[in-house]
């Protein structure tokens, strides 16, 4: 199996042929569930995330997809790291409220500007806009790194559960 990069981004994917059906590799998560870890299948979707006693603000979860390869034998797995939905949700709602803030001040200083008015303030709100954007972003690295190496556990019981079969 190929493995993670050392460079994990914000929400990571990756995907790689199995030998293995799709149910075989579908059943093998089902029969490894196990502490600290929670696993979940909605038809050919399996969810892994940790249990209440490991979680924190950032921890991510595992989105796996396995499909059967049309063309071989084996199947095809899927595989998407990301944050828990509820922050994800959180943080693209910031971003959106800020890029609207953004917009709305560009459109008010334009206006004042050709009005002939002040328009100071409207260019300084833009700024720490942008500052507030920098912030989220050094805010969602900081998080990203917190939450390294629970990806690599996930990645890791991932493998072991797809081994033992």
């Amino acid at each position: 199996m190929q493995g993670l990069p050392n460079d994990i981004v914000l929400r990571p994917r990756f995907q790689f042929p199995l030998e293995k059906s799709k149910e075989t590799a579908l059943s093998s998560f089902e029969e490894a569930d196990q502490p600290p870890f929670i696993v979940n299948r909605l038809d050919d979707h399996i969810f892994i995330k940790f249990n209440k006693e490991q979680i924190h603000f950032w921890s991510p979860q595992l989105h796996l997809e396995i499909n059967d390869m049309e063309d071989k034998d084996g199947s095809k797995l899927y595989g998407l790291f990301g944050p828990n939905p509820t922050l994800w949700t959180f943080f693209m709602f910031v971003h959106f409220g800020v890029a609207t803030l953004f917009i709305f001040l560009g459109v008010w200083a334009y206006s004042s500007a050709s009005l002939n008015r002040p328009y100071g303030i409207q260019i300084g709100l833009m700024i720490f806009a942008v500052v507030l954007w920098f912030i989220l972003y050094a805010f969602g690295r900081a998080g990203r790194s917190k939450g390294k190496p629970q990806m690599h556990q996930l990645y890791d019981f991932m493998n072991q559960s797809l081994d033992q079969i």
